[in-house]
């Protein structure tokens, strides 16, 4: 039998699978179709997810595993900052470590236990990297722009400015005096589909600032849709806050990044040039069910005989997210 895990960074869900402990690794066209079938609220199970998380042996030699992203959609992502939590505490208890790198396919990161956010949630801290602001990168199309950056492109919305950035997953970001969920999806959903300006689709971040380190972040996520949380677009918006609202940031203290699953921490070092900044990612790596499934089921994404327990663990999450203020 094999064991999936269920968990979520800021509920950002995922279903994490140790392609170490199989017989035989999966195919990457199984792979699709299982993330495809699992994640969907219809034919997967635990009212799906955003992703599945691949664990396999790293092919760099300082780190203690790889993973890879495997969107809802079939596609996979250079990284995920919340799903990167996730495996790590998943190869902290595996592996008995602290601290450690994970390799993903644009970088090998570093990361560390921090300490929980509340008895019962667990967090982790992970490095967000590389970073790029450069149009070839992302890659975007607009005129002859060769950065966007606090910039007003009026084909997208009229009297808002944006920045894009890859970190190294696309994100376009802009701050408003207040999130329109309507107005984010119907961008998002434009720039995901055939466009001129990002041909390989963008993760487009609304982002309110609440207070001096304090955010209010909602994605739409690029091979998902709207979610909970997107931990390189919280990181990516952190960053270009730092860099465009000085009078409100505090190098000294992280950044609080609120978001419709809870909160995050961000630790900003701004450098020159920009692209030299350090990243980090705080935040909860909540483990909230255990899945077992037949190995050959597995690979035929056959889910009719696979059973689920409980960890308990979201409950303490949800009282955490009730005691923090927004």
């Amino acid at each position: 039998m094999t064991t999936l895990i269920k968990a979520h960074g800021s509920e950002n869900q995922f279903f994490l699978l140790d392609q170490t402990q199989l017989t035989q690794p999966l195919t990457n066209q199984e792979l699709t179709a299982l993330a495809i079938k699992l994640c969907s609220p219809v034919t997967g199970i635990l009212n799906g997810a955003d992703g599945l998380l691949v664990i396999n042996h790293a092919t760099a030699t300082d780190c203690l595993g790889q993973m890879r992203v495997i969107n809802a959609d079939g596609s996979e992502a250079k990284m995920c900052g919340n799903g990167l939590r996730t495996v790590s505490r998943y190869l902290a208890e595996k592996y008995d470590q602290t601290t450690f790198k994970v390799e993903t396919l644009a970088a090998s990161l570093q990361v560390h236990q921090a300490p929980d956010l509340a008895p019962h949630v667990p967090a982790f801290s992970v490095q967000i990297a590389p970073l790029s602001f450069a149009a070839a990168a992302l890659p975007f199309h607009y005129h002859d722009l060769t950065t966007m950056m606090d910039a007003r492109i009026p084909e997208f919305i009229a009297d808002q400015r944006f920045t894009a950035v890859a970190v190294p997953n696309p994100h376009l970001i802009s701050f408003v005096d207040h999130i329109e969920p309507a107005q984010l999806g119907q961008l998002g959903e434009r720039l995901n589909a055939a466009n001129p300006y990002f041909p390989e689709g963008v993760n487009v971040s609304f982002a309110e600032i609440r207070d001096t380190n304090r955010l209010f972040v909602r994605t739409y996520e690029r091979g998902v849709g709207f979610t909970n949380a997107c931990g390189t677009g919280m990181s990516a918006t952190s960053l270009v806050f730092a860099q465009l609202y000085p009078k409100y940031f505090d190098s000294q203290r992280d950044v609080t990044v609120f978001n419709p699953g809870g909160l995050v921490k961000t630790h900003i070092d701004l450098a020159t040039p920009l692209t030299e900044s350090r990243i980090h990612l705080i935040g909860n790596a909540t483990f909230t069910d255990k899945v077992t499934l037949d190995e050959v089921a597995l690979h035929q994404a056959d889910l009719r005989d696979a059973h689920s327990q409980s960890t308990g663990e979201e409950s303490a999450y949800q009282e955490f997210v009730a005691s923090v203020t927004v």
